[in-house]
């Protein structure tokens, strides 16, 4: 079916690559098409070029798609492969996400020098982490502890953690797996206290509007149920202008035809939090997170977002 080559945007870090890479393995073993019939183009991101301030400060989770769309819309690339959690919750005009690879673990990995576990950390040790979601969670579970700064690739954060820059860090589980680097890994997350960012640990795939041609050739390697899911995660985000400057955790599981939330909202201190888990239909994916978060608003009452 496929006569022409086909371009795949994407970052130039090793997981983005990864990720590109397990993209173009799929659509070959559902088209039946050799490797050369795609092409990987490393495109460099705001965010990929500012690595020594937090997002919040420089302009959020666009920061890491920004370029690539601009590609996209210029026709230079085809499609284009993100981390969803890095996906703003409003896309540039003429663009859509049009699949979602299946989801890997969505999980926290705490990864220690200092001890295996955060319970097992001496009293004030240091933690590094760019997220201000793990931050509020880890302070929510150990206000003691310090959380500096830690930006970079997945091997650089490793790499100073073992430099003992920090006496530990937290990496999304996915992205250590689909790096072959799980074995670093000292303790895993609960799902239910330490829930994850919206969209962690799923692969989406952007392309443009109306580009049928795109659409069906993605079509056998977009799995439901992580769909629907990110549908129910991304409406709650976008409830709550979700950005990198707002502690926010959300995850939806799909079983069947049924869906199940668990959203939470989160001082950046982790001092004060509020949860709401919400059932509901599948097919009302959107509108469960959309009632998620309109919940949690009220509870919560304006003060709690003036700061955002």
């Amino acid at each position: 079916m496929q006569t022409k080559l086909i371009r795949i945007g994407t970052r130039g870090s090793d997981l983005a690559l990864a990720q590109a890479r397990e993209t173009r393995r799929r659509l070959m073993a559902a088209h039946g098409l050799p490797q050369e019939a795609f092409e990987i183009v490393v495109i460099t991101t705001t965010g990929d070029r500012i690595t020594n301030r937090p997002l919040s400060e420089v302009g959020g989770k666009g920061l890491f798609t920004k370029e690539i769309e601009e590609a996209l819309l210029d026709r230079r690339i085809d499609l284009a492969v993100h981390s969803s959690k890095d996906m703003p919750t409003i896309l540039p005009q003429g663009l859509e996400l049009s699949a979602f690879l299946e989801r890997e673990d969505p999980r926290d990995a705490f990864i220690g020098k200092a001890a295996p576990t955060i319970d097992g950390l001496p009293q004030g040790a240091v933690v590094g982490s760019a997220s201000l979601r793990r931050q509020a969670l880890l302070k929510r579970m150990r206000p003691d502890l310090q959380v500096v700064l830690f930006r970079g690739n997945v091997p650089t954060r490793l790499a100073k953690l073992q430099a003992g820059e920090v006496d530990a860090t937290l990496l999304a589980q996915a992205g250590l797996k689909r790096l072959g680097l799980e074995a670093a890994v000292t303790d895993l997350l609960p799902l239910d206290t330490f829930p994850p960012a919206p969209g962690q640990g799923a692969i989406t795939i952007e392309s443009r509007t109306g580009d049928d041609h795109i659409k069906t050739i993605l079509a056998p390697i977009h799995h439901r149920e992580t769909g629907l899911a990110l549908a129910c995660e991304r409406a709650f985000l976008g409830a709550l202008d979700g950005s990198c400057k707002t502690p926010i955790a959300g995850y939806a599981v799909v079983d069947s035809d049924s869906l199940a939330f668990h959203g939470m909202i989160l001082t950046p201190d982790g001092a004060e939090a509020h949860e709401a888990r919400l059932e509901g239909s599948a097919g009302d994916a959107v509108a469960i997170g959309a009632r998620a978060a309109s919940d949690l608003r009220n509870r919560a009452g304006p003060n709690f977002f003036a700061t955002w």
